[in-house]
């Protein structure tokens, strides 16, 4: 992996750039807190992507599919840089194409719906699916579902975190997964209770897109 930071970033597992996550400010309606201040930060968000580039060698796909919304900033990115094609799946309604749809249960407990074109893909097409956050994992089941309809090969999944718990603990068991935060970390640990011990020292000013690097030693 190239790294591009100047100070020293510690342990494999101690990825700076989570530190710069935005705990939520609006109730729990909303998901716990913000991975998007990694994405307007240039260089939090390059070594995200160095990051997922170095973890995912040895896994073979022929396309990222982001999952609506968020997960079109990790996805895109990511088949840009690894010169690979995209797929957006998305929330019902938003196509003006033929699509297939499942409803899913999400992180507050609510009844969404998301499509995906049809056809989308050649069967046995590998898919890699790329979601900003696996909490519940409802919304990925979706996808599963979505990408297995039309032959598709789940190659993998991918998201800045992937928290522990009994549904989580199956795709592992199914499907190679990686995440920024790596299992058995500190981060791990933090986000399986869904309290970050950086959100007691956060400050915006670190996640503007001048911001400069910063050491959290």
């Amino acid at each position: 992996m190239n790294n591009k930071a100047d100070v020293d970033k510690g342990p494999r597992d101690d990825r700076w750039y989570l530190n710069i996550m935005s705990p939520n400010t609006k109730g729990e309606k909303f998901a716990w807190l913000d991975p998007t201040s990694i994405y307007i930060n240039s260089a939090a968000y390059t070594d995200l992507l160095d990051d997922f580039t170095a973890d995912l060698k040895g896994i073979e796909f022929d396309c990222v599919a982001g999952l609506d919304a968020m997960g079109f900033v990790l996805g895109a990115g990511l088949a840009a840089r690894l010169n690979k094609g995209f797929l957006p799946i998305r929330k019902a309604g938003k196509l003006c194409v033929d699509t297939d749809k499942v409803s899913y249960g999400n992180y507050s407990g609510r009844t969404q719906d998301m499509e995906m074109r049809t056809p989308a893909f050649a069967p046995g097409t590998r898919v890699l699916l790329a979601d900003q956050w696996v909490e519940t994992g409802g919304t990925m089941a979706g996808a599963i579902e979505l990408v297995e309809r039309q032959q598709g090969v789940v190659a993998g999944i991918l998201a800045i975190a992937i928290e522990e718990n009994e549904a989580t603990e199956q795709y592992r068991k199914r499907f190679p997964c990686v995440s920024a935060v790596v299992p058995g970390s500190r981060w791990q640990t933090e986000c399986n209770a869904q309290r970050l011990s950086s959100f007691d020292s956060y400050d915006a000013k670190n996640t503007y897109p001048t911001a400069g690097r910063v050491s959290f030693r």
